[in-house]
């Protein structure tokens, strides 16, 4: 049993010994570049997800704000409304149909 230990120890310092670290060398930079790559996307992801987020939260706010003033919009151009608005200018709604002026002169030309 003691042999067969010895012989799995010897194994692993055959498989890691310097020449093989050494031959190795750009699979190992590779494995970090990726490592680092794998990082930096994580990082990228989170960050988008918040500026999404809060572009969204901007979007929304804006949607309540517009639909406000528009319904506000809408109340003040009502008639009644409109008619309150300019009364302190002394302009009154008219009461009776308005007249229509024609323009005898004109009637005249096109005889």
């Amino acid at each position: 049993m003691q042999d067969q230990q010895d012989n799995n120890r010897q194994d692993w310092k055959k498989l890691f010994n310097y020449r093989m670290i050494v031959k190795n060398i750009p699979f190992i930079i590779f494995l970090a570049g990726l490592a680092v790559l794998y990082i930096y996307n994580g990082h990228y992801a989170d960050k988008l997800i918040r500026k999404i987020s809060s572009t969204e939260k901007n979007i929304k706010e804006l949607q309540y704000e517009y639909k406000s003033i528009k319904s506000e919009v809408i109340f003040r151009s009502k008639a009644s409304e409109l008619a309150k608005a300019v009364e302190p200018m002394g302009l009154k709604e008219l009461r009776v149909a308005p007249m229509v002026i024609v323009d005898s002169s004109a009637k005249k030309k096109e005889d």
